[in-house]
């Protein structure tokens, strides 16, 4: 999809910019809070292609335009349309959709991405934060799955991923009533990894970017699979399985580069290989 400027001038509902070692994804709608329609997520399939593609892409920072909201999942008004011309039932998932695979449903997805929420994360928009690794929150930010209220369900991974991500009854609690949830409290349930004022919030993500970047590349991909991939495993099980970033790791010059790199007193060189 390459680079761009701002998508008010080119059309586009996503904004996405190569910064040195780091993808800047802009869910970029905010008259309609950043709802997504199908062009923004076909537009999000191309960006995520990319960004795994990309070998001087080590870390992505995803977050809404403007400070009201990261998004506030699907656009309704586009749903009851295609409702109305005989949109068949959805359910969990969205093979065959506009951009699948999604994010939500990327499990091989090997580099990581913060979430940068600073205003509503509701519905999809939700879903779509609890599937990156870290997020940030400014303190005004809420977090909702409302599709209960609308006769819909969460179905891009919001029942699973949060009843995995906080402990299960509340989880419940939230799901059966679409109650909303503060960025507190999203933060005390160990959802969110930090809070902080709006105003603070891009020096604090690029605290977090900075540190990231600071590790080995190939070390962070493979504890990101092998801890996705061993949550339903047990203890004896997950030391046993096969995870293939980490082999990959175990092999590269820079699993050598960081041990030397410490003797000799001086920081790595990583090259991600």
């Amino acid at each position: 999809m390459g680079q761009c400027n701002s998508s008010e001038d080119t059309g586009l509902r996503v904004r996405y910019e190569k910064r040195g070692r780091v993808a800047h994804i802009v869910l970029d709608r905010p008259h309609v809070l950043n709802a997504m329609d199908m062009r923004m997520h076909e537009e999000l399939g191309q960006v995520w292609d990319d960004f795994e593609q990309d070998e001087g892409l080590w870390l992505g920072v995803l977050t809404g335009a403007g400070d009201r909201a990261f998004s506030v999942g699907q656009d309704l008004k586009e749903l009851v349309k295609r409702m109305e011309a005989g949109l068949p039932p959805t359910t969990f998932g969205s093979p065959g959709g506009a951009g699948w695979p999604r994010l939500t449903e990327r499990f091989n997805l090997s580099k990581p991405i913060i979430a940068r929420v600073n205003g509503y994360a509701l519905g999809g928009g939700f879903e779509l934060a609890m599937a990156c690794d870290i997020i940030i929150a400014a303190d005004h930010a809420c977090f909702a799955l409302p599709e209960v209220q609308l006769g819909l369900i969460p179905g891009a991974g919001g029942l699973f991923r949060l009843a995995r991500q906080i402990p299960f009854k509340a989880a419940m609690g939230y799901l059966m009533t679409g109650r909303r949830m503060s960025a507190i409290r999203a933060y005390e349930l160990g959802l969110v990894n930090e809070v902080v004022p709006g105003v603070e919030i891009d020096r604090c993500v690029e605290r977090w970017v900075e540190e990231i970047l600071r590790c080995a590349p190939l070390s962070v991909r493979a504890l990101k699979q092998a801890g996705l991939a061993s949550m339903h495993l047990s203890l004896e099980e997950a030391f046993a399985a096969r995870y293939e970033a980490e082999e990959i790791r175990s092999t590269s010059a820079d699993c050598r580069e960081g041990p030397l790199a410490f003797i000799q007193k001086r920081p790595p060189k990583w090259a991600a290989r």
